[in-house]
């Protein structure tokens, strides 16, 4: 029998679209703990020390977006970084089954599996090979989840990083699996560098299982 560990790791609870109760950020990005602070949809997410090309124009942050649409993103991430086109292409409700073959605990078996169609550009200077994608589910609650991570292929969604060579140009379309606690719903997809920028959100249909 396969027996892998299942990555699970679910983030804070807070209000994902412009809630103020904690951090909320991609893997490596910068927390803050200015509770008081807000953004209007049309400030500027900061860019830290990625350099952003002339001719690109970022997302705004509290950009409300639908599947299908992109957002242009300053991505950092330790001491990597480049500017990024992330588009939510579609997500489909999956089955706890589907992970049968895999070590789960009880609590993970009460949750609710999405699989997520994501694709990324680097439109940037920088190299991002190996980074994961920046991007939360969010549930009927409010929680954060990020994607789980396999330590053996899981073909069916492999949530796997960006490729080991993803610097300017590169272009890939992935699948991420996202397990949300207590047979959560999936609600949004959220980025969001800073907890005091509100995030940019896509939403849309959820496909049902196959």
């Amino acid at each position: 029998m396969l027996a892998a560990l299942l990555a699970v790791a679910l983030l804070l609870v807070l209000g994902a679209c412009g809630g103020d109760d904690g951090a909320d950020g991609a893997d490596g990005a910068d927390g803050t703990d200015d509770t008081s602070a807000s953004a209007s949809p049309s400030r500027a997410l900061p860019t830290g020390d990625v350099e952003v090309p002339d001719d690109v124009e970022l997302t705004p942050a509290g950009a409300d977006l639908d599947f299908g649409d992109t957002a242009t993103v300053a991505y950092q991430v330790g001491d990597a970084g480049s500017v990024v086109e992330l588009t939510v292409v579609a997500a489909q409700t999956a089955r706890i089954r589907d992970l049968a073959a895999y070590q789960l605990d009880r609590a993970t078996r009460r949750s609710t599996p999405y699989y997520v169609r994501v694709r990324v550009a680097n439109v940037g200077t920088g190299q991002l090979g190996r980074r994961a994608v920046p991007l939360f589910a969010v549930d009927g609650r409010d929680t954060l989840v990020q994607p789980s991570t396999f330590t053996t292929p899981f073909e069916r969604c492999p949530s796997r990083p960006l490729p080991r060579r993803f610097g300017p140009g590169a272009e890939t379309t992935t699948c991420l699996v996202y397990l949300l606690p207590d047979r959560g719903s999936l609600e949004a997809l959220s980025y969001r560098p800073l907890q005091s920028f509100e995030p940019i959100t896509w939403s849309g249909e959820v496909r049902p299982p196959r």
